[in-house]
């Protein structure tokens, strides 16, 4: 599990290696939301991959190693340890329009132009993060369970979004 404490302890590396990243994930939530909504199992993070050595490089010093899982690729890929803390990189590169491509530009997977905007909130400090309405986004177009649900409830009702079509089973059993 990932606690709040961990998260805070994982972005002092982030500061001391001098890079830079963005809560993604359900951490992203919960710091869009300002509380902890739910365990997470892991913190998932946008990264540029010109700060992608220091970091790994320290967390490594760590004691961190990569946890393979068959979705592993040089941009998505998870490091762990032995506590059971994971981190989750997503690994970026900033286009001249602004947006954050995900591997390879032909993939067509990007945090488009203003997505890492947000600002939130992770035991009383101020974080970088997916934007609300762009998280919300994030949890559509796959086979979305509860946990998902309560997510983008909580971020529609706090930020007056409306409910994404993916989630209309949940609006009718509410």
């Amino acid at each position: 599990m990932m606690t709040a404490a961990d998260v805070l302890g994982f972005l002092d590396v982030v500061r001391e290696a001098g890079a830079r990243v963005w809560i993604d994930g359900g951490w992203g939530v919960d710091a869009c939301l300002g509380a902890q909504t739910r365990p997470h199992a892991d913190l998932d993070i946008a990264i540029e991959h010109r700060h992608l050595d220091a970091v790994t490089g320290a967390l490594t010093a760590l004691g961190y190693r990569p946890v393979p899982r068959p979705d592993t690729s040089a941009w998505n890929f998870v490091l762990g340890d032995e506590h059971g803390r994971r981190i989750d990189f997503h690994v970026i590169t900033f286009d001249a329009g602004g947006d954050g491509v995900l591997g390879p530009a032909e993939n067509g997977d990007a945090y488009p132009a203003g997505s890492l905007a947000g600002r939130g909130e992770i035991g009383g400090r101020t974080v970088d993060c997916v934007t609300p309405e762009w998280l919300v986004r994030f949890h559509t177009g796959y086979e979305a369970d509860a946990g998902d649900w309560a997510d983008v409830k909580a971020l529609c009702e706090r930020f007056g979004l409306p409910i994404p079509a993916d989630y209309a089973r949940w609006t009718l059993e509410s």
